[in-house]
């Protein structure tokens, strides 16, 4: 399905650093919480399924893309505020899309 470069230009992607990962053991999928500072976006918080292939320590400090327009979505008893975007593959492992050189956070992605 095709899409217009309106409809693309609504979606707010943003770059943000991985401030706290916390399990998340109500998630019916093995999943963590992440808190993301986005600059002048502040901080929001999301649910990932990311286990299999992220450490929680390996994940603190790290730079990730994320939608951050999207409206809150409750995940068991956790509100959701952003999507980190990532590939996945055929066995449902995440690859994060990050920026390959630092950026400064809530910088755009366009």
């Amino acid at each position: 399905m095709e899409i217009s470069w309106g409809d693309f230009e609504k979606i707010d992607m943003r770059v943000g650093t991985v401030m706290t990962v916390s399990d998340f053991p109500e998630a019916r999928n093995p999943a963590y919480q992440l808190q993301i500072d986005f600059g002048d976006l502040g901080v929001k918080k999301t649910s990932a399924q990311i286990t299999k292939r992220y450490d929680k320590k390996d994940l603190v400090g790290k730079q990730v893309i994320a939608v951050v327009n999207f409206p809150k979505k409750q995940i068991a008893n956790f509100m959701s505020e952003c999507l980190v975007l990532g590939v996945v593959g055929d066995d449902k492992d995440v690859i994060l899309l990050q920026p390959n050189a630092h950026a400064k956070n809530g910088d755009r992605v366009g």
